[in-house]
């Protein structure tokens, strides 16, 4: 079901309840909306409620996790598994860092927490000047292909093309207000290394966006860590690979509720000794 909800006086965002069970949270990367979790949504439905949020045009990544939170308050959602593709990971990662209390576990879907370089800032301004300069449509044929493997190039083209006629007029004063969000983030390895219950690591095979090296350098700073390689994939596992990425996200919730099953257990033993 897909509602929309206000957050203040102008700012309003589109999001999608479906399934029963454990909360999960699903946000979605840079020039996407929720549909891109479309391919996962269907087998996870099954047994968790999802919460798949359209991100609202706000140029902060912490006004973002604010904006989160306010959904997850009004749904009464108190805590909650989130997963978040690469800009929605940067998300995440800073809702775990100013509301740690109301996540049971944390994912990160071709993302990171580190910071951009100079020099990814000064490409992500220069793409700014492009999307101001030439308008948005035309910033999504030529940005969207890389977000792709090299096997999906060769062998299903047609998911390239079909994530560019899916987002061919997006709004280009959103994509700037994500971009500005995005340079400014801070470095949030230690939100990582602070966090208490299980983070998950989907990495793409050849992402060339969050290559393999920088992902895997971050993923022992948690104290539960689950890395998973997705072969075949660069950037968008979730449509390169969905078969492999549904089964990672599966397994991952099942052991959350476990995780968090065993460690009530251990929280009660202590209190009765």
């Amino acid at each position: 079901m897909g509602k929309t909800i206000h957050i203040g006086p102008a700012a309003t965002f589109f999001y999608r309840d479906i399934g029963s069970g454990p909360a999960v949270i699903l946000l979605h990367g840079f020039a996407e909306d929720g549909a891109t979790w479309d391919n996962l949504a269907g087998p996870l439905s099954a047994r968790c409620r999802l919460i798949i949020p359209d991100l609202p045009g706000i140029s902060s990544i912490e006004d973002l996790a604010d904006a989160v939170k306010t959904l997850l308050d009004l749904l009464y959602i108190d805590k909650c598994i989130m997963i978040g593709h690469s800009m929605g990971g940067y998300i995440s990662l800073a809702f775990a860092e100013k509301y740690p209390d109301r996540l049971t576990a944390l994912g990160l879907f071709h993302s990171t927490a580190y910071p951009d370089s100079e020099e990814k800032k000064a490409i992500r301004r220069k793409s700014i000047e492009f999307i101001r300069k030439n308008g948005a449509d035309l910033f999504i044929r030529q940005s969207t292909p890389a977000l792709f493997g090299q096997y999906t190039h060769q062998h299903r083209p047609q998911l390239i093309d079909a994530m560019i006629d899916r987002y061919i007029g997006f709004s280009p004063d959103t994509l700037i207000a994500w971009y500005q969000a995005m340079i400014t983030r801070p470095d949030r390895t230690a939100a990582l290394r602070g966090f208490h219950g299980p983070v998950l690591f989907v990495i793409g095979e050849e992402d060339t966006i969050i290559p393999l090296q920088s992902s895997l350098e971050q993923s022992h700073l948690p104290a539960v860590s689950h890395i998973h390689l997705v072969k075949n994939a660069g950037h968008e596992g979730m449509h390169e690979a969905p078969g492999p990425c549904n089964d990672i996200l599966h397994d991952f919730i099942n052991f959350v509720q476990q995780y968090e099953q065993d460690h009530l257990h251990h929280r009660r033993n202590l209190r009765l000794r």
